[in-house]
C-alpha cells in the first residue's frame, strides 16, 4: 500500500515541473523566438568542429577554416560540446541545436530556483528574483558552449551549498563535473577559481572562530583537498597542461578585452543591464548580514564576481546564477521579520504562510515534466523552427543566391559572417578571420579592423590575401570606399548586406577556376 502511494506521488505533477514548462515557452517557444538562440555565428563553426571530430575521430590541432593561418596550432577547447551540437544537428538540424541550448539555459535556471528555496527563500521573492536573473543573464543566451557553463555552474553551487549547510561526500561530485566541464567549456576555470576564494574564505572563518591548530582548520583544508583534485581532473582533455596556459592567455590578452564586445563593460542603458544592477545593489546590501553571521565566504564570492561583470559583461550570467539565492535568501528574512510584526493576519504574514505551503510542490521534477517539454515542442507551428540562421543578422538571402560564385572564393566579410560562411560551404571554404578571434591574435586582427575602417592601408592588405569578393555590413566605412574605388563592382545590395566583386576578377575565375580553391 505505502509502495503504491510512493509512486503515485513520484508520477504526480508538480509545481516545479510548472516552472520548467513556464520558463521553456516564456524565454523561447512564445513568439517562436528560438532562432534568437542563433544570433552569434559562432555556432556555425563549432557545428562543422564537431562534425570534423566525429567523420575523422580525432581532435583537431591544426587550424581547420582559414587561409590567414593555414596549418597553426588550434585548441578546440570545447570538442565535447562541438560533437554534441554537430550530433543533434545531424539528427534535427539548427532546430535541435536552438533546443538543446534552450534546455541547457532552462535546467540552470530551474536549479537556481531550487537553490533559492533550499536556503529558506520566500516562493514568492524566488520568483521576482528569478526573473531579474534571467533577464541579466539573457545577454547570453545563445546556443554555443558557454550555455553548459551556465549549466554547470548552477549544479555546482548548488552541491557546495548543501556542503555548507550539511557537509557529506555530495560535493565531491565537484569532480566527476570538472571533467565533463574542462572538454565542454573554458568555463571550467571559474569554479576553480572560486573554490580557491571560497577555502580561503573558510580558513578565514575558523580563524574567527578560535581555530588555531591545523586540525582545527579540516573545513577549509577539505575544500583545498576538493580544489587540488578537481585541478589535477581538469587535465584531462586532449591538450592537457597547455590548454589552461592558454586559457590564461587569452583571459589576460589585452586586444581581445579592447575589441571583443562580450569582453567590455555592461552598457547600462540596456534592460539586461538595470536586472543586472538591482541584483549587484541588493548583493552588496546583503554582504553586512553574511559578515554578521560570521560568513564570509558568500560576500568574498559575490564581489569577486560582482566585481568581474563590472569589467566584463561576459561574467554577467555567472555573477547572478551565483548571487541570486544569496540576495533572495536575506531579503525573505527582512521579509519574515517584518511579517512577524505586522501580525498573523497582516497580508505579509498571510504571504508568508502561502509561500510556506506552496514550498513542498517546488521539491522535486516528476516524468511529467518530460511530457511538458514534448507538447510545448510538438505544439511548436513548423514555421517558427529556424532552418537557417536569422536574416536580420547575417546574409543568409544574399549567400544562398550567390553561393555558386561565392564557394572556394577568397571573400572579405565579418567575423561574424564568416561563421556563417563556415557554416555554409566548409570544407570548400577558407576565410580570413572568423569567430575565434583567440586563434587569430591581434596582428592579424589589427588589420582586419584596419580594413573594416577604412584606414590607411586597406587597399594594400586587401589586395595582398587576394580576396575576390567582399561581403560586409552597408554601414561599414568600407563599403563606401570599395563602391567609389573603381576596382570593385556591386554584385547586390540586400539587407544588412552588400555584396563585391573585384573588377574583372568573374573572368579571370572562369578562365583559371584553379585559382578560386584555397
Amino acid at each position: 500500500m505505502d509502495a503504491g502511494r510512493s509512486v503515485a506521488r513520484w508520477l504526480a505533477p508538480t509545481l516545479l515541473d510548472c516552472v520548467l514548462i513556464s520558463l521553456l515557452v516564456w524565454q523561447f517557444a512564445a513568439g517562436g523566438r528560438w532562432i534568437t538562440l542563433l544570433a552569434d555565428g559562432d555556432t556555425g563553426w563549432h557545428i562543422r568542429t564537431g562534425e570534423y571530430i566525429l567523420d575523422e575521430r580525432q581532435w583537431p590541432r591544426q587550424d581547420l577554416f582559414s587561409f590567414s593561418k593555414p596549418g597553426d596550432p588550434w585548441f578546440a577547447w570545447e570538442w565535447l560540446a562541438d560533437v554534441a551540437f554537430a550530433v543533434i544537428f545531424r539528427v534535427a538540424g539548427l532546430s535541435g541545436v536552438a533546443v538543446l541550448a534552450a534546455l541547457a539555459i532552462v535546467l540552470a535556471a530551474l536549479i537556481l530556483f531550487r537553490r533559492m528555496l533550499r536556503l529558506g527563500a520566500n516562493t514568492f521573492i524566488a520568483m521576482i528574483v528569478l526573473m531579474l536573473a534571467l533577464g541579466a543573464a539573457s545577454i547570453h543566451f545563445l546556443a554555443r558552449p558557454h550555455v553548459f557553463t551556465l549549466l554547470a555552474w548552477s549544479l555546482s553551487w548548488s552541491l557546495i551549498e548543501r556542503d555548507r549547510a550539511q557537509p557529506g561526500r555530495t560535493v565531491w561530485w565537484l569532480v566527476p563535473l570538472t571533467l565533463v566541464w574542462v572538454n565542454v567549456h573554458g568555463g571550467f576555470v571559474a569554479l576553480l577559481a572560486s573554490l580557491g576564494l571560497w577555502t580561503v574564505a573558510v580558513a578565514v572563518e575558523c580563524w574567527i572562530e578560535g581555530a588555531r591548530r591545523l586540525l582545527d582548520f579540516r573545513p577549509a583544508l577539505r575544500y583545498a583537498s576538493l580544489v587540488a583534485t578537481c585541478a589535477a581532473v581538469s587535465l584531462v582533455n586532449p591538450y592537457g597542461w597547455r590548454l589552461h596556459a592558454h586559457i590564461a592567455a587569452y583571459l589576460r590578452s589585452e586586444w581581445i578585452r579592447r575589441v571583443v564586445d562580450e569582453f567590455q563593460s555592461p552598457k547600462f542603458r540596456s534592460e539586461y543591464s538595470l536586472y543586472f544592477e538591482l541584483l549587484l545593489f541588493a548583493a552588496l546590501m546583503a554582504a553586512p548580514a553574511f559578515l554578521k553571521r560570521r560568513r564570509l565566504a558568500e560576500p568574498a564570492l559575490a564581489l569577486f564576481w560582482g566585481h568581474a561583470a563590472l569589467v566584463s559583461a561576459r561574467h554577467v550570467p555567472l555573477f547572478v546564477l551565483l548571487a541570486g539565492p544569496w540576495v533572495a535568501a536575506e531579503a525573505s528574512l527582512l521579509w519574515r521579520r517584518w511579517a512577524s510584526r505586522a501580525g498573523p493576519r497582516s497580508v505579509p504574514a498571510i504571504l508568508d504562510s502561502v509561500s510556506e505551503d506552496l514550498r513542498a510542490g517546488f521539491a522535486r521534477l516528476s516524468p511529467w515534466a518530460a511530457v511538458g517539454i514534448a507538447v510545448v515542442l510538438l505544439a511548436t507551428p513548423t514555421s517558427q523552427w529556424p532552418r537557417d540562421f536569422p536574416a536580420q543578422k547575417f546574409p543568409v538571402e544574399i549567400v544562398s543566391r550567390h553561393a555558386d560564385l561565392l564557394r572556394g572564393t577568397r571573400v572579405f566579410t565579418s567575423d561574424q559572417w564568416a561563421d556563417y560562411l563556415i557554416y555554409r560551404f566548409y570544407p570548400h571554404q577558407k576565410v580570413y578571420f572568423d569567430g575565434r578571434s583567440d586563434f587569430y591574435g591581434s596582428r592579424l586582427g589589427d588589420e582586419y579592423l584596419k580594413i573594416v575602417q577604412g584606414k590607411t592601408g586597406w587597399r594594400e592588405s586587401l589586395d595582398r590575401w587576394g580576396f575576390h569578393y567582399a561581403l560586409i555590413p552597408e554601414e561599414w566605412p568600407l563599403a563606401g570606399l570599395l563602391g567609389c574605388s573603381g576596382e570593385w563592382e556591386l554584385v547586390e545590395r540586400k539587407g544588412p548586406a552588400v555584396l563585391y566583386r573585384r573588377v574583372g576578377m568573374e573572368a579571370a575565375l572562369k578562365k583559371s577556376p584553379r585559382q578560386a580553391e584555397l
